[in-house]
């Protein structure tokens, strides 16, 4: 089954990585999910201040903002891992030894399968 790991962060480095985690981190867990073979697809979210936001009104008119970060919550969004796992525990013990899950959070949601 596959699962969402999407990762959030506490608070943002300077230079928009998260804090408390060091790129050596990254590297050796997406190195750990790809050995293993639950690697499905991940990215990092370029910096906060590339964000675009779009929302349309009750009217149909669009309105775009860049002048982020657009912090509503205290967590930033970094990145998100698919996993391929066989069930939710499984997920979660992938997301516990996710670097962003010691000072931020990693949330874990299951992804639909609509041809099941």
């Amino acid at each position: 089954m596959k699962y969402l790991l999407l990762i959030h962060a506490s608070a943002a480095t300077e230079q928009g990585g998260a804090a408390g985690c060091e790129p050596a981190d990254w590297l050796a867990y997406d190195k750990e999910v790809r050995d293993a073979g639950v690697y499905v697809s991940g990215e990092s979210l370029a910096d906060l201040v590339t964000a675009t936001k779009v929302r349309v009104g009750p009217d149909g008119e669009r309105s775009i903002t860049t002048d982020g970060p657009f912090a509503e919550t205290r967590e930033l969004l970094g990145g998100f891992y698919v996993l391929d796992v066989p069930d939710l525990d499984a997920a979660l013990d992938w997301a516990a030894r996710c670097p962003g899950s010691r000072d931020g959070s990693v949330v874990v949601r299951p992804i639909a399968d609509f041809g099941a």
